[in-house]
């Protein structure tokens, strides 16, 4: 009896803690006998803003391993006597490194937790580093650019996962923009350090972010819905209050996770194929939509390309346009992760496609005038003018809010499978634009390399436009499971012409591959069933 007595007791006190109010008011009498109200919030979301920043070194991370081999090319080739071939093989392991890393991301971060799992990348990325800065020779130099790929490929996901797990709803997404932010950042900072560092010390600076982030670590909390689906209650309840103050009143959101999990854990655990089942089928769509679309538009392949693009546009060197596009990414990143949260992720991601589009048109027909001779003066401004229009587009959207989407739009229960699979789509379409851009050079005798895959990738840029416009939903000031039952109440009422309409466009972006793959025309018109109809 005095044992059910205290455990009542027990329960009754941590309910009282948990009833104070999140926002705490004073009431504060002013001359004229009115009261204003203070509110606190900022103070308890320091912990918020702390443990964001901790994550997203993660992306910065990120960017620093995409942005090493740039500067350093002739460098490490000269010092290590590589080929062509050799170096070229240690540019592409990038991405059959992030690859694997994508594939086995979901996983790690259900099994270990979110904070494990960047801890685990981070692991990979030093070792990664310290590889690559003791390499004498190419084998040495490809396992430690493999290493730290399958870090970053870890990143990419479990970075927007945690932050938009622990983020209140009106915040959530200007913080989970920050991962494109700091990639962008770490991508910016490698290429400057890399003109004034040797290519070995350069590789001890991508370590910095990983040794702060292990250290930082060790003062944030959990996420408190993965504690949740594991049943650690105690804990769960501790990630909030450490989130949110001490004093906040958790009971609303406690129990909005409590109830949207057991609606969950009465649902089987779900495999990567499980994904491809039609309740699923809707945010499967969305994701794997959206980086085929954010890839294949072409954006690593301008990117990699610009100071030859520049160059055959009529200026004397690439330079000036390289300096052009890290003085733009930057800024219009940031100004999008301001964006997000007050004009909301579906008016961002339209006029990002469409300006995208409007980018690579521009230059495919500046380059498509200077064939025919035409206004040859005005031709480099119009080429530096669609390449900026491309890059900075993509920056404050594209290249962003599909990150923030995917941290949304899939349930908890799936959320691993579905990262590694949405992962997966990212780093393949990231390797399929890069190796296939080098065909194009010799894509068709009668149309030039320049105009003809702009005018590609900007047919991809204006379905991407349609797909954005009739797919995606909008999430800006939702909880996540306010966007899940949004999500499931949109599934029960999509009709067959809807799903034929998401087909039809995600055909768009194989149509690409298939002509950047140089097949016959014939060939894909008449022998080729596309099977591709949810």
């Amino acid at each position: 009896m005095a044992n059910n007595q205290g455990v009542e007791i027990g329960e009754s006190s941590v309910k009282a803690e948990m009833k104070e109010p999140l926002l705490q008011r004073i009431y504060i009498k002013d001359d004229d006998s009115k009261f204003q109200i203070k509110s606190n919030r900022n103070g308890l979301l320091k912990v918020v803003f702390l443990s964001s920043f901790i994550a997203v070194l993660g992306s910065y991370e990120f960017g620093s391993c995409m942005g090493y081999s740039a500067p350093v090319q002739s460098a490490i080739s000269k010092d290590l006597d590589l080929s062509v071939a050799e170096f070229s093989a240690f540019g592409s392991i990038l991405n059959v490194g992030s690859m694997n890393g994508a594939i086995t991301s979901g996983r790690i971060a259900d099994f270990t937790g979110r904070k494990w799992t960047m801890r685990i990348s981070s692991v990979f990325s030093i070792a990664g580093w310290i590889a690559i800065y003791f390499s004498k020779g190419p084998l040495l130099l490809d396992i430690g650019r493999f290493l730290s790929a399958y870090g970053i490929g870890i990143f990419a996901f479990v970075v927007p996962i945690y932050v938009a797990e622990i983020a209140p709803k009106d915040l959530r997404g200007g913080l989970a923009t920050l991962n494109q932010l700091m990639i962008v950042v770490g991508a910016s900072v490698a290429f400057l350090a890399g003109t004034a560092l040797t290519w070995r010390l350069l590789a001890l600076t991508g370590i910095i972010p990983c040794l702060v982030q292990l250290v930082g670590l060790i003062f944030i909390p959990e996420s408190p819905r993965r504690l949740a689906k594991a049943g650690y209650q105690k804990e769960f309840c501790n990630a909030l209050r450490r989130l949110y103050g001490d004093d906040a009143d958790i009971s609303h959101e406690a129990a909005e996770i409590q109830d949207y999990l057991q609606t969950l854990n009465q649902q089987p655990k779900a495999s990567m194929l499980d994904l491809f089942q039609r309740k699923y089928m809707h945010s499967v769509i969305i994701g794997v939509g959206l980086m085929m679309f954010q890839q294949f538009g072409g954006v690593n392949g301008i990117g990699f390309y610009a100071s030859e693009t520049f160059t055959s546009a009529g200026f004397s060197s690439g330079k000036i346009g390289i300096i052009a596009f890290a003085c733009i990414q930057i800024p219009i990143t940031a100004v999008g992760a301001f964006l997000v949260d007050n004009c909301g992720r579906k008016p961002l991601l339209l006029v990002s496609s469409t300006g995208t589009f409007l980018g690579c048109f521009l230059a495919a027909t500046s380059f498509l005038m200077k064939e025919h001779n035409l206004f040859q003066e005005l031709i480099p401004l119009l080429v530096l003018c669609g390449m900026l229009i491309f890059m900075g587009s993509f920056a404050i959207g594209m290249g962003a809010v599909p990150w923030v989407l995917m941290s949304e739009i899939f349930p908890i229960n799936v959320k691993g499978a579905a990262g590694s699979l949405v992962n997966l789509v990212h780093w393949f379409g990231a390797w399929a634009v890069s190796y296939t851009f080098n065909f194009l050079m010799d894509w068709s005798p009668s149309v030039d390399f320049f105009p003809g895959t702009f005018f590609l990738c900007s047919g991809v840029c204006a379905a991407s436009v349609l797909f954005v416009a009739k797919i995606v939903p909008e999430t800006k000031g939702r909880t996540m499971e306010e966007i899940q039952t949004s999500m499931n109440a949109r599934r029960n009422l999509v009709d067959s012409d809807v799903y034929l309409t998401n087909s039809v466009l995600l055909q768009l972006c194989f149509l690409a591959l298939i002509y950047k793959f140089q097949l016959h025309i014939k060939v894909m018109t008449s022998n080729i069933i596309f099977p591709f109809f949810f």
